[in-house]
């Protein structure tokens, strides 16, 4: 058995984060099919409620897709400040368990909870007392996945959505994966699952049966990845410091622009925003990046490295406007602008240390 069948890994993933937020706060929406994001001409749904998902509509659909699909969508824009304060509520709940947590994004993270800091037997109720808090303090609900691996919490926590967790054993991994539809495994992204389609790839089990030889010579250095999770095996822990290589926003006009004025301010509103956040998570880094998407998508970067951290609002902002300003006048109309920072500085890292996996039966 692979060293990591001794960890214990819970994948927390809140239910529909975005849209549970504002059915949460504004009853008026609550059974009905909500949009988190804008009904404009070039919108896009960051979130959508399970009462809109009935139609297909998903995130990053364009919002004019998504009103096809459902008519009678209903948008609210998007108020990230509040799903932050939310996330962090959140994240202290996973504080009381574990200080070995690794968020993804907002609304999911993994927990190593390894060590029973709160005694209580098994990974499994660890899971139900964490669902229960969050629901209890936040009034949202989150799915739980818990195995010995993170590849496998992952994949477990879609099994009993919403509000509902799932475990897969260390008995059980291997041949568990092998009835899944590869397009469900964390590293194949649509093309990749159409690609091993035409290879004869559908499941797992298609996947472990092709020898390493076979997948090197059609993926390249994603074999290896490959190879191990179609035998249940994730050697990765829960690395509560994962260096964050970047961080950026970018925004998406209504109309072209051709005004350097506009331009300018656009990207100066993308540079504030990304400042936030470097500003709240205390990381810094030495490089700038502004993107610059026209109306025909042709898309374009200029980057800039400082010798020193660019650690002040008005470092950024100056940054940034040094650069776009180098594309400036435009010959075409700009329809996407975006500041990142990346070239963080590398974060100290804490370990921890053992808790049965499962005393009760798997479900939900």
């Amino acid at each position: 058995m692979p060293e990591s069948a001794e960890r214990k890994i819970i994948h927390v993933d809140m239910d529909a984060f975005f849209a549970s937020v504002e059915q949460r706060d504004n009853p008026a929406l609550r059974g009905k099919p909500v949009a988190v994001g804008y009904a404009a001409a070039r919108g896009v749904v960051a979130a959508a409620s399970y009462e809109a998902r009935t139609f297909g509509v998903r995130s990053a659909l364009p919002s004019v897709t998504a009103l096809r699909r459902c008519p009678d969508l209903i948008f609210v824009p998007p108020r990230f400040d509040v799903y932050k304060a939310v996330s962090a509520q959140i994240h202290m709940i996973f504080a009381d368990y574990t200080d070995l947590i690794q968020p993804l994004s907002l609304e999911e993270a993994y927990l190593d909870v390894t060590a029973d800091r709160r005694g209580l037997a098994t990974a499994w109720a660890t899971a139900k007392h964490i669902r229960a808090r969050i629901l209890e303090e936040t009034g949202l609900t989150a799915s739980a996945g818990i195995s010995y691996n993170k590849f496998l919490a992952k994949l477990a926590s879609d099994q009993r959505k919403p509000n509902g967790q799932f475990a897969v054993t260390p008995d059980m991994g291997a041949a568990w994966v092998e009835t899944l539809p590869v397009s469900r495994f964390h590293g194949v992204g649509p093309v990749t699952a159409a690609k091993m389609s035409q290879l004869g790839i559908d499941s797992g089990a298609d996947l472990r049966a092709k020898p390493l030889d076979f997948l090197r010579e059609h993926f390249g250095s994603s074999a290896e990845w490959y190879w191990h999770i179609a035998r249940g095996i994730d050697e990765r822990p829960v690395n509560p410091n994962r260096e964050r290589k970047s961080s950026g926003s970018e925004t998406t006009f209504d109309r072209d622009l051709l005004v350097d004025g506009e331009i300018e301010a656009g990207v100066l509103s993308q540079a504030d925003d990304v400042w936030t956040w470097c500003e709240r998570a205390q990381a810094f880094g030495r490089t700038v990046t502004v993107k610059v998407k026209y109306g025909d998508f042709q898309q374009i970067t200029r980057s800039r490295s400082f010798p020193t951290l660019v650690d002040s609002q008005a470092a950024l902002r100056e940054a940034s406007r040094a650069l776009i300003r180098s594309v400036l006048p435009t010959p075409k109309g700009i329809r996407l602008v975006g500041v990142t920072v990346s070239n963080f500085e590398k974060q100290p890292g804490r370990v921890g240390d053992a808790l049965p996996l499962f005393a009760e039966a798997v479900g939900a």
